[in-house]
């Protein structure tokens, strides 16, 4: 599953990575060049000011994966 957001500064980076770590499934981060597990904090700081795609495995529910990416912007 993917969905793409905008990264507008480093407080919406920490909330990414804190709800990334509470979910109990991988959460990615990619820039289209660049991916990111979003459970590591440093990296996800390179997006800041740019748009990004979260990305999850298709067998999650597709309304939990819908409620933590809106939980992100």
């Amino acid at each position: 599953m993917v969905r793409e957001i905008e990264i507008k500064d480093h407080s919406q980076i920490e909330k990414i990575n804190r709800l990334a770590c509470d979910t109990p499934f991988e959460v990615w981060l990619s820039s289209g060049t660049l991916m990111l597990d979003a459970r590591s904090l440093l990296g996800l700081f390179a997006l800041v000011g740019k748009k990004a795609f979260v990305v999850a495995e298709d067998d999650i529910n597709p309304k939990a994966f819908q409620k933590l990416v809106n939980k992100m912007v």
